[in-house]
């Protein structure tokens, strides 16, 4: 792969159809100047590994740093696709992404928070609470996440998973941590974060937030603690009254993994077009399952022959979004543009690409 060139002068980005432009600045890659901006570009890992940021791009230049072929192959970047977040521009630039709209535009702010509660989900995940700051509220769509902002400029993601309404009631958010043994963040947030503990946080990011313009029915696709923004996406439908159909599949490894499936039973009772399938790919006898077994992605493709009139919500590993993403379009007749997603990376994960 090539190395980024840096450019002396900043140079105009337009995102199309919303006509959203920002410029980048010398050097800057594009997804860096679009959060900047303020503009919801889509991303997942912004390491070049998991292609959630790959957009068309129908004019002027760019430079890719360092990525992975998976994420971008040689065709693809010869067709005009580009990964935007090791992308920098040598011109002006036009990308096409509909997931960009002016709906997306919050501020993107950075506060402290308070952990006011950390509650044990299942034995690697907690919910964690953080008190947001009185006078300084957090404006955000329901599935985005914010970042915490540790030493050294080190960065870990984590989605709402809350909706919005909730902070007229108690100004917190709600994040749903799982244990990475090893782990910067989370070996301190299983190990010796104590309640009252002072974090710093930025945010909202992410493209990754309910098309509430549309009355197509949905699919909702999760695994394992993907499941924290598609919980918010669920109150932000129930809160809203919706009547769309909607179908959530919840994956793990063990029945276990489906940390919050009383949760979800529970909304069913308030919400008739709610439909639950939780899957389990590597239960043991000990574990009693009897419900479906399998790839969570596979689930869906079993049960629906056409896709064309829906849209899909997929937060989880990239190999479950990546999956997903190919076969929906590409057998089920999903367009393209119907498919939202968030893969989040592990630092763990992404050091077994390299």
């Amino acid at each position: 792969m090539t190395d980024a060139v840096t450019t002396r002068t900043p140079h105009q980005i337009t995102v199309q159809p919303s006509g959203r432009s920002f410029s980048a600045l010398a050097g800057e890659s594009v997804l860096a100047a679009a959060i900047r901006a303020g503009v919801g570009l889509p991303y997942g890992c912004k390491d070049g590994a998991c292609g959630a940021c790959k957009c068309q791009k129908t004019q002027g230049t760019v430079v890719h740093g360092s990525y992975q072929s998976k994420a971008l192959s040689a065709e693809e970047e010869a067709a005009g696709w580009v990964l935007t977040c090791c992308a920098v521009a040598q011109t002006d630039v036009v990308l096409q992404s509909r997931q960009v709209t002016d709906e997306s535009a919050f501020p993107i702010k950075k506060m402290p928070v308070r952990v006011t509660s950390m509650t044990a989900q299942s034995p690697d995940v907690v919910q964690l609470r953080l008190q947001l700051p009185a006078s300084e509220p957090l404006r955000y769509h329901a599935g985005q996440y914010v970042e915490f902002l540790l030493r050294d400029g080190v960065r870990r993601a984590y989605s709402m998973a809350n909706a919005p309404h909730t902070l007229s009631a108690t100004p917190s958010i709600e994040l749903h941590i799982r244990h990475m043994p090893g782990g910067l963040f989370t070996d301190h947030v299983f190990g010796s974060m104590k309640e009252k503990e002072i974090l710093r946080i930025e945010g909202p990011f992410g493209s990754f937030y309910l098309r509430e313009d549309s009355d197509k029915p949905i699919i909702l696709l999760a695994s394992g603690t993907g499941f924290a923004p598609v919980k918010a996406l669920i109150e932000q439908l129930q809160f809203k009254g919706s009547r769309r159909a909607v179908t959530l599949y919840w994956g793990g490894r063990r029945p276990a993994d489906l940390y919050m499936d009383a949760w979800v039973r529970e909304r069913m009772a308030d919400m008739p077009q709610l439909r639950y399938v939780p899957v389990v790919s590597d239960a043991l006898p000990e574990d009693g399952w009897s419900g479906r077994s399998g790839f969570v992605h596979q689930a869906v493709l079993d049960d629906f022959a056409d896709l064309s009139g829906h849209q899909v919500y997929a937060c989880g590993a990239p190999i479950v979004v990546d999956s997903a993403r190919a076969a929906y379009t590409a057998e089920r007749g999903l367009p393209p543009e119907e498919f939202y997603a968030d893969a989040f990376t592990s630092e763990a994960d992404k050091e077994r690409q390299k």
